[in-house]
């Protein structure tokens, strides 16, 4: 049992670390050809934070791990809105741009529609339903590249000046990529022995402690933002990370290897994913953006109680 909880944790590590380098060899390339700094984190950061989710779920997937697919996807949504974004406003909570949002929370909402929508009704996750995730992840990332080249000055005469050179920002990609992937693996192997170790069913791991893990990128972008003054940056990204959980994560999961959303606990003889997993899913997001898009601000309480929400989630997952 020691020896899978130390590979667990050299997973989350390697995760950790990888996503770190992606980003910044993504970022360093990105100034370097002259890509405006918000297209850079609207897409290259974002999807580089969510790539952990991508691999973790891929493997799950492929593995024949269906639950720790589905479960990470949305867990790590929830994780995202109501921890770390959560921690980021209780502790600093300010004003932000209402129409930066709009597109991604947009295109967020219509994606969870969609994947409740199969859930609720066949409860399976065929190779199509995969395909149609993946073409919304396309038609966000066409939008949005649209509409900040119009909003967007000219990145005028070039790209910027970097440290270093692109030999060294392209090894960062290469070796943060490969961390990820090793990262992954120990993750969803050792986790399943821990499990079932513990007696404790894989979703339930999938929803708390891997999606956690996973989500830790966005923590540490978040935190960098908060301590830069860039709130909206971090809300930004968690938004742009929980559409890419659902569109791209479980897109290329499910196409990969399709599955049936988890079965095996109940709540009042109802599966709990369906009762529990989901809704507060949308609940937390809801908290978090339609009072943004609203007043153009974030607050304490509003943090606060995205906490309590996540503390009695997790509390209930280990009681199911």
């Amino acid at each position: 049992m020691v020896i899978p909880v130390i590979l667990f944790c050299i997973g989350l590590v390697c995760l950790i670390k990888g996503g770190d380098w992606f980003v910044d060899g993504a970022v360093n390339i990105a100034h370097r050809f002259g890509v405006p700094e918000l297209l850079v984190g609207a897409t290259v950061v974002s999807i580089g934070t969510t790539l952990p989710e991508v691999m973790v779920s891929a493997t799950s997937a492929l593995e024949g791990h269906g639950e720790i697919a589905y479960g990470n996807a949305i867990g790590s949504v929830i994780c995202n809105a109501a921890l770390i974004a959560a921690v980021t406003i209780a502790v600093r909570p300010g004003k932000l741009d209402p129409k930066t949002l709009r597109l991604p929370v947009f295109f967020f909402f219509a994606a969870a529609v969609f994947y409740a929508a199969i859930a609720y009704t066949t409860g399976y996750f065929s190779r199509l339903t995969g395909v149609i995730l993946l073409a919304g992840f396309a038609v966000y990332m066409a939008v949005t590249i649209l509409q900040i080249k119009r909003v967007s000055a000219p990145a005028g005469g070039g790209g910027q000046a970097v440290e270093g050179s692109l030999p060294k920002d392209l090894g960062l990609l290469a070796v943060g990529a490969a961390l990820i992937a090793l990262g992954a693996k120990l993750l969803v192997d050792n986790g399943i022995i821990i499990a079932q170790a513990l007696g404790v069913p894989e979703s339930v791991i999938a929803l708390t402690f891997i999606a956690l893990g996973t989500s830790l990128p966005e923590l540490v972008t978040a935190v960098t933002s908060l301590m830069k003054g860039h709130g909206s940056l971090s809300l930004g990204n968690v938004v742009g990370a929980n559409l890419f959980n659902l569109v791209l994560v479980s897109g290329v999961s499910v196409t990969l290897s399709p599955f049936q959303a988890p079965q095996n606990a109940s709540i009042g003889g109802m599966n709990a994913s369906l009762v529990l997993d989901l809704p507060v899913m949308f609940l937390v997001m809801l908290l978090l953006t339609v009072p943004a898009l609203l007043r153009g601000k974030l607050s304490r309480v509003q943090g606060i109680l995205l906490l309590a929400i996540y503390a009695g989630f997790c509390a209930v997952q280990f009681s199911l």
